[in-house]
C-alpha cells in the first residue's frame, strides 16, 4: 500500500478525471496522505489554457517534486506540452490520464475501473460525456492534448447518469470539451445531446442536471430542439454556456471559431423564446491579434445587447504550436486596457443581475459547503445563493428548500431560509 497527494487544475473535466484516477488508486488498495511531504507519490493533473497557468503548472511541478517521493504529471499540459516538463528539470513521469494509476504504483494498480462507475465530489456527480471537440480554433492548446470527439452511446452515459443517481448525486454535472457537440461522430455531424438530457432526465430520482460548455456552432444545430428539452424537464438547470469569444465576424474568422455572431444570437434568442428565467454563460477573448479597437467595441456591444449573467473574460495569450502564436500581437497595454474596459462592464451586467434577485423568493438546492458556516446553493437557472448560518438552520448539501433573497455580492446572491 503507497501513500498519494493529487492536485488538480483547470475544468470540471480534469477534476472529473481526478476522482477516477483517486478511485482507481483506492481500488488498487493505496491510500491519500495528509500532504506532498507525506506521500510516496504526487499527482499533477494540469492545465495549459494561457501562458500564465503554463508557468503557475511548471513552478507547481517543480515544488512537488521537492517535496514528495515520486512526481507524476498529467492533464493537458502534459499531453500537449510534455515534453516543458524535463526542459525545465522536472523529474516527472508525463502520461496519459488512464495511465496515471500504473505509472504512480509501478504497475500495481488497476488501469481501467466499470465504465459505469460513479465519479462523486460530495453530492456533485461528475458525468464526462465524451472527450475531445471538433473545433480548430487557431488559439487553442487544448486540442492538442484531447482530440477529435470521441462520442460513447447515449445508452452508456444514461447508465452513468443513472450510477451517479443511485450513489447519490444530488447534482449532475455534464462536462467535456465541448458537449454540444457530443454525438457529432456518431449522427453525422448532428448534436445527440437534447437525446441525452431527455433520457438522462427520465432517470428516476431527486437530482438536478448542469450542462457544461457548448461552443455556439454545434448548439445552433440544435437550438429549438435543446431548448425544448430545457422547457420539458424541471430537472435541467435552465443554464447554458456557449462561449462566443468575440462580437466581431472578422476576429472570429480569424479565430475559426465555426460560429458568426448573428448564430449565437439566434440560440440566445430561441432560449429566450422557450424559457421564462434561464441564464447565460459566455465567455470573450479580449487582444486578439487582428481585434481592432471597431471589433472591441463590437465585442462591448454585444456583451450590452445579451447580458449575460456570467461573464468570462480572457486576455489573448499565445500558446506554443498554434497558429495564432505567429500572429503579430498587440501591445501588453492594449490588451489590459481592453479587459479592465471589459472587466468593469461584466461587473455592472453582473451585479445588476443579482440585484434583480432580492426580495424574491426562490427553491434552491444545496450543494457544497462554503465559507465558515454556510452552504453554496443553486436556483433554478444555476445562479450561486449563499445560505449563512447553515448548521444551526440545518441545511447540509442535497437539501432543497425555499429562500427569500435579501442581498447580494456581485457574482453571487444571500437567501434567508423560508
Amino acid at each position: 500500500m503507497a501513500r498519494y497527494h493529487i492536485e488538480t487544475y483547470g475544468c470540471t473535466a480534469n477534476r472529473g478525471e481526478s476522482r477516477s484516477i483517486e478511485r482507481r488508486l483506492r481500488d488498487g488498495g493505496h491510500r491519500p496522505a495528509d500532504g506532498p511531504a507525506e506521500a510516496d507519490v504526487a499527482i499533477l493533473n494540469t492545465c495549459t489554457v494561457v501562458e500564465k497557468t503554463e508557468r503557475n503548472m511548471l513552478r507547481r511541478a517543480e515544488e512537488l517534486e521537492a517535496e514528495a517521493g515520486d512526481l507524476v504529471v498529467t492533464g493537458c499540459m502534459a499531453l500537449a506540452q510534455g515534453e516543458e516538463f524535463a526542459d525545465a528539470g522536472v523529474d516527472a513521469d508525463v502520461v496519459h490520464w488512464e495511465d496515471v494509476p500504473a505509472a504512480a504504483m509501478n504497475g500495481e494498480c488497476p488501469t481501467t475501473t466499470p465504465d459505469a462507475e460513479p465519479i462523486l465530489d460530495g453530492v456533485i456527480g461528475i458525468l464526462p460525456i465524451a472527450r475531445g471537440c471538433m473545433s480548430d480554433c487557431s488559439y487553442c492548446i487544448t486540442k492538442r492534448a484531447t482530440g477529435r470527439i470521441d462520442s460513447p452511446p447515449v445508452e452508456e452515459n444514461v447508465e452513468k447518469a443513472r450510477a451517479l443517481v443511485h450513489a447519490g448525486a444530488k447534482e449532475i454535472r455534464i462536462t467535456g470539451q465541448d458537449t454540444g457537440v457530443y454525438g457529432w461522430d456518431r449522427n453525422q455531424g448532428e448534436s445527440l445531446l437534447p437525446d441525452l438530457l431527455d433520457r438522462i432526465c427520465d432517470i428516476d430520482g431527486d437530482f438536478r442536471v448542469r450542462v457544461g460548455m457548448a461552443n455556439p456552432k454545434g448548439v445552433h444545430g440544435v437550438r429549438d430542439e435543446l431548448a425544448d428539452v430545457f422547457a420539458d424537464n424541471e430537472e435541467l438547470y435552465n443554464f447554458l454556456h456557449a462561449p462566443v469569444q468575440s462580437g466581431s465576424d472578422d476576429v472570429l474568422a480569424d479565430m475559426r471559431r465555426q460560429h458568426e455572431v448573428d448564430e449565437f444570437l439566434e440560440v440566445v434568442d430561441t432560449f429566450d423564446d422557450r424559457l421564462d428565467e434561464w441564464t447565460l454563460s459566455t465567455d470573450f477573448i479580449v487582444g486578439f491579434p487582428t481585434e481592432t479597437d471597431a471589433d472591441h467595441e463590437m465585442s462591448m456591444d454585444l456583451l450590452r445587447e445579451v447580458r449575460p449573467e456570467k461573464i468570462n473574460v480572457t486576455r489573448f495569450s499565445k500558446r506554443p504550436g498554434t497558429d495564432a502564436a505567429d500572429m503579430k500581437g498587440l501591445g501588453g497595454t492594449v490588451k489590459k486596457e481592453r479587459s479592465k474596459a471589459m472587466s468593469a462592464l461584466k461587473r455592472e451586467v453582473v451585479a445588476e443581475a443579482h440585484e434583480s434577485m432580492v426580495g424574491e423568493r426562490r427553491e434552491v438546492l444545496a450543494v457544497r459547503p462554503g465559507t465558515g458556516d454556510s452552504v453554496k446553493c443553486r436556483d433554478g437557472a444555476y445562479r450561486q445563493v449563499i445560505v449563512q448560518d447553515a448548521e444551526s438552520r440545518g441545511v447540509d448539501p442535497g437539501n432543497r428548500l425555499d429562500v427569500e433573497i435579501t442581498a447580494h455580492e456581485t457574482m453571487y446572491a444571500f437567501g434567508r431560509p423560508i
